[in-house]
C-alpha cells in the first residue's frame, strides 16, 4: 500500500475565536493511501491544546510507511490495529490513517462506510453552526450572517457570557449550545447554568478543565441545571468509563482518539453506559467532515460545521446545509481532494 502526504494552510472565511485564543488558517495534513489502484484519503489538523504540530505529524506518517506498504488491508482496522501501539504518542497521525484506510478499504468493498462499519442510517442528528467568542453585538452579528440553522453551538469564556446568549435569543428561537472550551470554574458553571437554563440552552460543553479534580467535575454534574457534555476529558476509549460518572454525555472527535476504529468503540460503549453521544470537529475540509459523518447512526447530537468555516475548503464530500447533513452515498467516506498535484512522501 502507497503512503503519500499533503500540508494545507486553508485560511478561514473569518476569524475564529474560543476560550483558548484566535485562528485566521488552519494547517492540516492529508494522507492519500492507494492499494491496486483505489485510493482512500484521512485528515489531521495541528493542534496547539493537543501538542501535534504539523512537523510532528508528517513525521510520525513517515516512521511508519515500511509498515503501512506492507499492509494488505483486509478489514478497515487493519492498519490501526497494526500502528495503535506504534503511534500511541501520536493519535493525530493515526487518526489520519486510519481514516484513509476505513475509505479505501469500503471503496473496494463498494459501500459507504457507515456499512462497512456495520452501522444502519436510520434517522440522524442535524449539525450546529458554531458561533466563535465575542462580545454580545460581535455574537449577533456572526449569527445574522449565518442565518436559518436549527441549532447555533456558542462559544463562551469572557465576562459576557450571559448578555452573549440573551442578546443572541432576542434573535432566534433556535435551539442553543454552549462550549466554554474549560474556561470556567465548577461554582460559575453551576451558576451560570440556571441563567443559561432560562434562556433555553440545551446544554454545556466542557466547562471545566480537563486537569480539574474528579470531585469537581461529579459535583457540576450533580448541580448543573443543565446536561454537561465532555470535551477534553473524553479524548481515548478508557476515558468513557470515568466520564460516565462525571459527564451527562461525551463528544467525540476523530484526532483526539485515533480515528474511525477507536472512535466506533467508544460511541458504542458510551451508549452501553447510558451517555449521551456526539461527534465534533476542528475547522477541518470536506475530507475530515465527511469522515465524521460515517458516524451520525451512533449520535444524539453533531457538530459537523468544521468545512464550512473554510474560506475555499480544499476537497468535496458530504455536505451540511443548514444543519442538514446529506447521507453518504459515495463508495468510502465520501471526502475527495480537489487537487492532487502536491502530494509527497
Amino acid at each position: 500500500m502507497k503512503l503519500e502526504i499533503q500540508v494545507l494552510d486553508s485560511p478561514l472565511a473569518r476569524p475564529f475565536t474560543i476560550s483558548r485564543g484566535t485562528i485566521t488558517s488552519q494547517r492540516t495534513v492529508i494522507v492519500r493511501l492507494e492499494l491496486l489502484g483505489v485510493v482512500g484519503y484521512g485528515e489531521v489538523n495541528e493542534s496547539d491544546y493537543y501538542g501535534h504540530k504539523v512537523e510532528s505529524i508528517v513525521a510520525s506518517l513517515k516512521s511508519v510507511n515500511r509498515e503501512v506498504e506492507s499492509c494488505s488491508l483486509a478489514s478497515g482496522d487493519q492498519l490501526w490495529k497494526e500502528l495503535n501501539e506504534t503511534l500511541a504518542g501520536d493519535l493525530f497521525a493515526l487518526s489520519a490513517l486510519d481514516m484513509a484506510a476505513h475509505d479505501l478499504f469500503s471503496k473496494s468493498a463498494g459501500q459507504c462506510c457507515w456499512e462497512t462499519l456495520g452501522l444502519s442510517w436510520g434517522s440522524p442528528p442535524p449539525s450546529s453552526w458554531t458561533l466563535s467568542v465575542g462580545t454580545p453585538s460581535q455574537v449577533v452579528r456572526e449569527f445574522q450572517l449565518n442565518p436559518g440553522w436549527g441549532i447555533y453551538k456558542v462559544k463562551l469564556g469572557t465576562s459576557q457570557d450571559l448578555e452573549v446568549i440573551a442578546a443572541l435569543r432576542g434573535h432566534t428561537d433556535a435551539l442553543i449550545r454552549v462550549d466554554a472550551n474549560c474556561a470556567w470554574s465548577s461554582r460559575e458553571t453551576v451558576e451560570k447554568s440556571e441563567a443559561l437554563s432560562q434562556l433555553g440552552v440545551e446544554f454545556i460543553e466542557q466547562p471545566l478543565p480537563a486537569n480539574a479534580p474528579p470531585s469537581e467535575h461529579k459535583w457540576v454534574r450533580e448541580e448543573s441545571a443543565l446536561p454537561i457534555i465532555a470535551d477534553e476529558s473524553c479524548c481515548v476509549p478508557a476515558d468513557i468509563e470515568r466520564c460516565a460518572e462525571l459527564f451527562h454525555g461525551v463528544n467525540i472527535k476523530l484526532c483526539k482518539c485515533g480515528g474511525l476504529t477507536p472512535a466506533v468503540q467508544m460511541l458504542q460503549e458510551a451508549r452501553s453506559l447510558g451517555l449521551r453521544t456526539m461527534v465534533g470537529c476542528m475547522v477541518e475540509s470536506s475530507i475530515g467532515i465527511s469522515a465524521a459523518t460515517q458516524l451520525l447512526p451512533l449520535l444524539d447530537y453533531c457538530d459537523l460545521d468544521g468545512a464550512l468555516l473554510l474560506a475555499s475548503d480544499p476537497a468535496v464530500g458530504v455536505t451540511v446545509e443548514q444543519g442538514v447533513v446529506s447521507r453518504p452515498r459515495r463508495a468510502g467516506c465520501g471526502g475527495v481532494l480537489r487537487d492532487e498535484t502536491c502530494f509527497t512522501m
